[in-house]
């Protein structure tokens, strides 16, 4: 009887046992699935069907937090139910669940964007945009990872989610993306037209996605998308190499003299994230590149000299200093995320084929419509 995110439990919980059916067949895990979607549901009632993102699964009261842009829906949260909703639907034959997520698409795709690109805030009641702040960062990010892979997800059926993809993709390309005087390619986030010239570490999940587009529907852009996938992935690589620890902060900035680095006390941080070893991961598989393995083993080094503890795995609070204060906390993503990216980036290409296989944002599998492993439920 308490509030939890929507949009956490989807990807840690929903996602945990979408995959555990696929890849065992139990029908329990389908089962607790569709208990579990039932109970999420109520988050969605709203004017415009836009959810809540918080919502206390014992009472189905929602709402939305005090601090997101006076009441907004955030467009990350909203935007990454999409993958788990949909292939619910198709293995409980039940349509409620993908209805639900195809009509937040529907009020996104119909609203204008400003320079094509997709405010993070989203009022619930009127459908209209909150702040015009946007991010490939945390209250972007998955937004368009999901539009990417549910067009994956579909066999390439999802035609819609493919175009939304491009489109936006496309307008971050002309207006987010930037080389710093050092000839490093970020991600900026953009706040009423100003450019912020700083990069989180959730960001950088990015390198991956712009050469998953890039690979999986070859045109004249495909070039363009893998130049910035491998030049994303090599800055956040950068604030990495560029640190005490070889391990990289919560947020760096592009400042003459000072890039790919953090300025502030706040954002010297490293959580046991996973964003730069998944682009590392993805980037290996599709061009085969051996940096991208060494990076990784740097990583794995860096992870257990300093942040190895006798009980786990710990963050550390400042990534510059040797001998960093630890956080004292092992995130659950450690094990779902990053370590797996690690394991993964390691193995053989038919473990976990990216031909057979979609990760959710919490690097959960999701089986592929032509994989045997979908297990679509008989149609009624």
């Amino acid at each position: 009887n308490s509030e939890i995110s929507l949009f956490e439990t989807n990807i840690r919980f929903m996602g945990s046992l979408l995959a555990c059916y696929a890849l065992t067949g139990d029908v329990m895990f389908r089962d607790k699935a569709a208990q579990l979607g039932e109970r999420m549901l109520p988050a969605f009632q709203t004017e415009t069907g836009i959810p809540h993102s918080l919502i206390n699964l014992h009472t189905g009261a929602s709402k939305n937090y005090g601090w997101a842009s006076s009441g907004c829906s955030i467009l990350s949260e909203i935007g990454t139910m999409h993958l788990e909703f949909t292939y619910l639907s198709d293995i409980t034959n039940n349509p409620v669940f993908k209805s639900k997520v195809e009509n937040v698409r529907k009020v996104l795709k119909s609203l204008d964007k400003p320079k094509g690109l997709y405010p993070n805030y989203i009022h619930p009641r009127t459908g209209k945009w909150g702040q015009h702040h946007m991010s490939l960062g945390g209250l972007g990010d998955s937004f368009y990872e999901y539009l990417l892979k549910a067009w994956i997800q579909s066999g390439k059926e999802d035609v819609e989610a493919r175009e939304m993809y491009d489109d936006a993709i496309a307008a971050i390309t002309q207006h987010m993306i930037k080389t710093s005087p050092g000839k490093l390619v970020y991600v900026s986030d953009l706040k009423y037209d100003r450019l912020e010239h700083k990069m989180g570490h959730l960001a950088c999940f990015a390198g991956g996605m712009f050469a998953l587009g890039a690979k999986t529907l070859e045109n004249e852009l495909s070039e363009k998308y893998m130049n910035i996938a491998a030049g994303l992935t090599n800055t956040c690589h950068e604030s990495y190499d560029r640190s005490a620890t070889k391990l990289g902060p919560e947020a760096f900035h592009f400042i003459e003299g000072n890039e790919a680095r953090s300025l502030k006390n706040g954002e010297k941080y490293y959580i046991l994230r996973p964003e730069t070893f998944e682009s590392y991961f993805v980037m290996w598989r599709l061009t085969k590149d051996p940096k991208y393995r060494e990076w990784g083993w740097e990583a794995v080094q860096a992870l257990e000299k300093h942040c190895r503890v006798p009980g786990g795995f710990t963050g550390l609070n400042n990534v510059y200093l040797v001998d960093s204060a630890k956080d004292d906390v092992q995130q659950s993503y450690f094990f779902a995320e990053t370590l797996k990216y690690l394991y993964l980036l390691f193995s053989d290409d038919d473990l976990i084929s990216l031909d057979d296989w979609v990760f959710n944002s919490e690097a959960h599998v999701l089986p592929i419509k032509s994989n045997p492993l979908y297990r679509p439920a008989p149609s009624l």
